[in-house]
């Protein structure tokens, strides 16, 4: 899997070189793996994310600074978006049960029927 464009962003957010962040996101690459058994597929993707920037979260304090501030915790920003997709999912879904009740309980198509 190639590396995302958003590593070295990462990076210097979390005050490391480049070559670290690529050196973590290749061992969160293994590591989801043996967690999933996979190396494709929405569980791998969602695990290797987490399991990337936490591992760039245990790093931020060992690696120098290189005269950067302290960059804030970046896993909240992953764990919000898989809340909102799953949110809006859930309302499609509650939507459409909301229709087809609805329509199933509608006098006037029983009696056309």
């Amino acid at each position: 899997m190639k590396a995302p464009k958003l590593l070295p962003w990462i990076a210097r957010k979390a005050g490391i070189s480049d070559e670290l962040a690529l050196k973590l996101w290749r061992r969160a690459i293994s590591e989801a793996e043996q967690l999933t058994g996979q190396d494709t597929g929405t569980e791998y993707s969602g695990v290797l994310i987490n399991r990337f920037l936490s591992i760039v979260e245990s790093e931020i304090g060992r690696a120098p600074t290189y005269g950067l501030k302290p960059a804030p915790r970046l896993s909240w920003l992953w764990q919000h978006q898989t809340r909102m997709s799953l949110l809006s999912l859930m309302a499609a879904q509650n939507a459409y049960r909301f229709w087809q009740n609805t329509w199933g309980n509608n006098p006037l198509s029983k009696k056309a029927a």
